[in-house]
């Protein structure tokens, strides 16, 4: 088995999302590295080499990995994708995410309140996709959300914090650090510690994000699939609105899904970082097998 990547300088990503855009513009059959490189302040050979670092691929194999045809392959037997069962393996290496993560549905009350009485700390980590501002409870992450040149810490925050606008939020960064690292870091990822998690939201919005729990790495399906597994399947726009209401990014694997042509349409912490995350969950998959 080959090596799985390990959690790159979250410096890499700045350059990473400017290779995204260049890379989405131009396309994997027409992208002038050395070009691109030189445009960056960089070789060919240290582009290579940071791309490699970040998700385990070069960046003509990542750019095919975000690119539309890929995204349609991720579509295949998408009908069975939310129903299917996997063994637990290494063989099964489209579920080595999913299957380290755990959660609970915080009582509806818990909601409707505001999250009134609740406590929570916050703090940011790094990630592999700009820096990552977390939120937790006691009985785990609540919420999970980005930061970069864009959107600043404070920004990202509020995000997260208008969702429980009468909860009691303190910063301690050294409390969320051990919590948000294993989500990045592949190697760390293991079935006798899964990442913990809350759901807070109203019953179709939980009932929404376990189905997104479903949605194994390395595939997708469409929000119309979504609806239909929950029973509701005129309910597409209803479940777009509450795909987009995720507050645990990246656990509760929203990026995994697509508009019915493959398109990878809107993601709450910008399109380039869906793209980003599709291309690095690629490299999981390839390196893992």
């Amino acid at each position: 088995m080959n090596q799985r990547p390990m959690l790159a300088p979250e410096s890499d990503y700045d350059i990473v999302r400017a290779a995204i855009r260049y890379l989405s513009e131009t396309g994997p059959d027409h992208t002038d590295l050395a070009a691109f490189a030189r445009a960056m302040g960089l070789s060919e050979r240290q582009l290579t080499d940071l791309f490699r670092r970040w998700c385990g691929l070069s960046p003509k194999s990542f750019s095919q990995a975000v690119a539309l045809d890929h995204a349609k392959s991720l579509l295949r037997d998408q009908a069975s994708v939310l129903e299917a069962t996997y063994e637990v393996g290494l063989s099964s290496t489209s579920r080595l995410h999913d299957l380290f993560v755990t959660y609970e549905a915080m009582p509806p009350g818990a909601f409707r309140a505001g999250g009134a009485g609740m406590d929570m700390v916050w703090g940011v980590a790094p990630s592999p996709f700009g820096t990552a501002v977390a939120t937790a409870t006691e009985y785990g992450i609540s919420g999970l959300g980005f930061a970069d040149a864009e959107t600043s810490v404070e920004a990202a925050l509020a995000d997260l914090a208008n969702r429980w606008p009468q909860a009691r939020f303190s910063r301690d960064d050294a409390r969320i650090a051990p919590l948000v690292q294993p989500i990045f870091d592949p190697a760390r990822w293991s079935a006798e510690r899964p990442v913990r998690v809350v759901l807070i939201g109203t019953d179709f919005e939980v009932k929404v994000w376990e189905t997104l729990l479903k949605i194994p790495v390395g595939r997708a399906t469409t929000y119309a699939s979504v609806a239909r597994h929950i029973g509701r399947p005129s309910a597409s726009r209803a479940v777009g609105a509450a795909v987009g209401k995720n507050p645990i990014s990246f656990v509760v694997p929203c990026h995994r899904v697509v508009g019915a042509s493959g398109a990878l349409t809107g993601y709450h912490w910008g399109v380039p970082r869906k793209r980003a995350i599709l291309g690095w969950e690629a490299g999981v998959i390839s390196t893992a097998t």
